[in-house]
């Protein structure tokens, strides 16, 4: 299938999009989606195909139509956005299953009404390693990896960066 989408659809076209996007997600995933997506009407208002375990629960995400961020949603299951505030996500996101980015915390006071806070900013070519949980108002640059099971609390906005562990921390500068 790769050489007929190379060698016979144009780069440019559309069509050669989704088909690299299938071959990359695979037919049954996409099948599978679809079906809870379009047929069972979950989260039938969002545009892409998201993994039907995943949930979000706010439709403030913006994200680049790249094959890399686009088969992360479609690929990795039990993700959870809340998008109250907004999530940004670069070009190439990457984020396995299990990821949690959280962009609003509700009052102290009073638990009903939830906090304005600074949306979850994302940088490009950023990979989220499996179960990480990012809180409000939190930034990572381009060209970080931020390793399994971490929670972000805090923004790392310099580029190039492995960030990990319970709060997130630097382990190290590529």
């Amino acid at each position: 299938m790769r050489k007929i989408i190379k060698n016979i659809i144009p780069k440019e076209s559309k069509l050669y999009f989704q088909l690299s996007l299938i071959n990359k997600i695979g037919v049954s995933l996409v099948l599978i989606n679809f079906i809870f997506q379009r047929i069972f009407r979950r989260h039938s208002k969002i545009p892409i195909g998201i993994n039907f375990t995943s949930t979000i629960s706010a439709i403030g995400i913006t994200y680049h139509k790249d094959i890399t961020t686009l088969a992360s949603f479609a690929i990795s299951g039990h993700c959870y956005f809340q998008a109250a505030n907004g999530i940004r996500l670069g070009k190439n996101c990457l984020f396995a299953p299990g990821v949690k980015l959280i962009s609003s915390n509700h009052d102290f006071k009073n638990h009903a009404n939830a906090i304005n806070d600074k949306p979850i900013i994302i940088g490009d070519n950023v990979w989220l390693g499996t179960n990480v949980v990012i809180l409000p108002g939190v930034e990572i640059g381009n060209n970080c990896v931020v390793g399994a099971g971490s929670i972000v609390t805090k923004s790392f906005k310099e580029d190039n960066l492995v960030i990990a562990g319970n709060p997130a921390r630097i382990i190290k500068r590529v």
